[in-house]
């Protein structure tokens, strides 16, 4: 899909109970870097459950681009790489679309190559600020040649003749600056070390070690974790088979608890104990979520969930679980909505600079949706009609955001009077399958 296409919205009303068994795609984090590693990896690397998503399909073009082979052969992807420290200057930008995470790491394992890279996106992605991750590449010798204000894009990078490895405590909890920084120390001699006091996602750190990069975690006694990642060391080709993302089950998970007498089973979702504070909380309000057939595939924790629509009531959501459930926060917003009580969200600074300012978009979606809620510098109260009565019938301005579009649409399934979103063209940049599955569930989406 292009992001100039014109706007497609679409509408959500009351459904009937959903039920069936769903399949979500691939995890979008697992997916990224399963391209990434696999392309600079040596031999050949075979992908299945890969997420055919717009923005990993863009981290698959940069790593082409770079000298990397892929191919699809029926459901399975076969990479054979360049071999670490052997990537090739792309002769043309980067498009990275409306992809944060493909662009913020792809800078990490590229700033460091002795070579200039130009890294382009779509208009939501050259808003979002790079300084996070441009910050430590500066410290390792990169410099930023051109970049829009504020270490925007489009920028170019130069890279050292040789980079210096650096110990980079991460200001704030993200998994994107601390992934680009142990990329970039893979290309870098001697130890780059990243100081994490808070944990985040650490696929990144466990797809390495399975590649093969001498890579290893300490965590002292105050629970800050150090990474420390040995550069210039060979990665051999894996095999992977990519479990279902937990932030797109999110979406027929929160569904099947607010929409009365649903019972649904979402198969073979990642249960990575960094993804699954969303999870967590919804169980705390009451949801009535049985996890089945747990499993370790590939190094990852993997289960299928059972849910059975709850009576939900509102908690207070501890900041220090934000890390955990990032990219939640917009469908939980709308489980709260049909919660007894308030539900108080904080810690969501993070949110500020997502693919749109998603804590004032959620806030104006729900206002514009009669949710009686209040936005916080950094948190969301929420206070929720059980049954829904009164929600509804307003129209929600997406900001070119995946998430806010569908997480509205669920709304629109269990209120009174149906939601329409702007536009859902891009949805298709991280679960393309959504209208579909959520259709084959009986959730009424036109």
């Amino acid at each position: 899909m292009s992001h100039d296409a014109a706007p497609q919205p679409a509408t959500a009303r009351r459904s009937n109970a959903l039920s069936g068994v769903a399949r979500v795609p691939g995890d979008k984090s697992i997916s990224h870097r399963s391209f990434m590693f696999g392309g600079l990896a040596s031999g050949e690397t075979r992908i299945t459950g890969l997420l055919e998503g717009e923005d990993v399909l863009r981290t698959g073009a940069a790593m082409k681009a770079m000298g990397a082979h892929i191919e699809k052969h029926g459901g399975e992807w076969i990479i054979r790489g360049t071999g670490n420290g052997a990537l090739l200057q792309p002769e043309a930008p980067l498009d990275f679309g409306n992809a944060g995470t493909g662009s913020r790491l792809t800078m990490g394992l590229v700033g460091t190559y002795d070579m200039e890279t130009t890294f382009v996106g779509d208009a939501s992605l050259s808003g979002r600020p790079m300084g996070r991750v441009l910050d430590p590449l500066r410290q390792m010798g990169v410099q930023v040649l051109k970049s829009a204000a504020g270490d925007r894009m489009p920028l170019t990078l130069r890279g050292p003749r040789q980079a210096t490895p650096i110990a980079y405590r991460v200001p704030m909890a993200s998994a994107q600056v601390k992934s680009a920084v142990l990329l970039a120390g893979l290309n870098t001699p001697g130890i780059t070390t990243v100081v994490e006091p808070v944990m985040t996602r650490d696929h990144t750190e466990k797809m390495l070690k399975g590649f093969g990069a001498n890579i290893h975690v300490e965590t002292d006694e105050r629970g800050v974790r150090h990474i420390f990642i040995d550069g210039q060391g060979k990665l051999t080709g894996q095999v992977i088979a990519v479990p279902g993302d937990p932030s797109s089950a999110a979406f027929p998970l929160v569904a099947a608890l607010v929409v009365p007498g649903s019972d649904i089973t979402i198969e073979n979702v990642l249960m990575n104990p960094t993804r699954t504070g969303l999870l967590l909380t919804l169980q705390e309000m009451g949801g009535n979520i049985e996890v089945l057939n747990p499993r370790n595939e590939g190094g990852e924790d993997v289960a299928d969930l059972r849910v059975r629509a709850s009576d939900l009531k509102g908690v207070a959501v501890p900041p220090e679980r934000a890390p955990s459930m990032i990219d939640e926060y917009p469908v939980l917003a709308v489980a709260a909505c049909f919660a007894e009580g308030e539900t108080l969200m904080q810690g969501l600074e993070e949110l500020r600079v997502k693919e749109s300012d998603r804590l004032a978009a959620v806030a104006r979606g729900l206002e514009a949706n009669g949710v009686d809620c209040t936005e916080g510098e950094a948190a969301l109260a929420v206070r929720g009609r059980p049954g829904g009565k009164g929600l509804g019938g307003g129209t929600v301005a997406t900001h070119l955001d995946h998430r806010i579009a569908m997480s509205f649409l669920i709304m629109g399934l269990a209120a009174e009077k149906p939601v329409t979103v702007d536009d859902a063209n891009m949805i298709a940049t991280s679960f393309p399958e959504f209208m579909g599955l959520m259709a084959g569930l009986g959730a009424l989406i036109e």
